[in-house]
């Protein structure tokens, strides 16, 4: 019977190797600069590197080591490459955020053949494939991870007035694919969860209210949260003590969807 301590929980991340996508702005954003506040050797990965510069000061400021890591997630070459870079430069990946997404904003019967190519391979081909090939090299060497998908209550629920029936379908597959791996690679010790935010501010959110207006009046509690209110989920589904944690969706929507 192995011992622990109590309790058994700990935010020190000094010996993992992460990768979050999207991390450009957002929840990647925040994401990151968490990770690397706890220890981990984060490499933080978009297509817009002159922002993934800037969040490379900030956190090597705040005496965190992290690696700009160009990356499509659209582009299969782009993530075999991407993954090659960070294991020469930090070591083996065994902490992945899956978090970068794009949504649709638009009517399904209005949706062009470049549009639906973009929300499929950015919110689920892209995901499924770095899963994989972070997957892959872990079992080879036969190490242990830890992997974050970031779905959406999208996946759980639609507005009617809302146009996102696209986007809501691959969040919906992002859960099941969650769901699948974590049953797949469960012998093998990586851990596959996944987080389900509501509307949380964030640059593609607000370009969203933007859109629509302010909805917070019509939600119980008044408000729009922030990233940083995510901090202590992402933190639990990537500390060891989450060992025991595979194939689970964390919904956080502040109580703003119907259940």
């Amino acid at each position: 019977m192995a011992e622990f301590q109590t309790p058994n929980f700990s935010v020190d991340l000094k010996d993992q190797v992460a990768l979050v996508t999207g991390a450009s702005s957002g929840l990647g954003y925040r994401f990151s600069k968490v990770l690397a506040k706890c220890g981990a050797k984060v490499a933080i990965a978009a297509r817009r590197v002159e922002k993934l510069k800037a969040l490379e000061e900030e956190i090597i400021s705040e005496g965190g080591e992290c690696a700009v890591i160009p990356l499509d997630v659209t582009d299969r070459d782009s993530i075999r490459n991407a993954v090659d870079v960070v294991e020469n430069q930090f070591g083996l990946i065994d902490t992945l955020v899956n978090n970068a997404g794009m949504v649709d904003a638009q009517w399904a019967i209005k949706q062009s053949d470049e549009l639906v190519d973009g929300v499929i391979e950015t919110n689920l081909v892209g995901p499924y494939t770095l899963s994989n090939e972070v997957a892959r090299r872990l079992i080879k060497n036969n190490q242990p991870g830890r992997m974050v998908n970031i779905a959406s209550m999208a996946a759980f629920s639609i507005n009617p007035n809302s146009a996102s029936v696209l986007y809501s379908t691959t969040k919906s597959a992002i859960v099941r694919m969650t769901e699948s791996l974590a049953v797949e690679w469960a012998k093998n010790h990586i851990n596959v969860n996944a987080i389900a935010p509501g509307i949380f501010h964030s640059e593609m959110a607000d370009l969203m209210l933007e859109r629509i207006g302010d909805v917070s009046k019509n939600l119980p509690r008044k408000r729009i949260c922030t990233p940083e209110q995510m901090d202590s989920t992402l933190l639990f589904l990537v500390s060891p003590s989450s060992e025991c944690v595979t194939g689970t969706c964390i919904k956080i929507d502040d109580g703003q969807s119907p259940r």
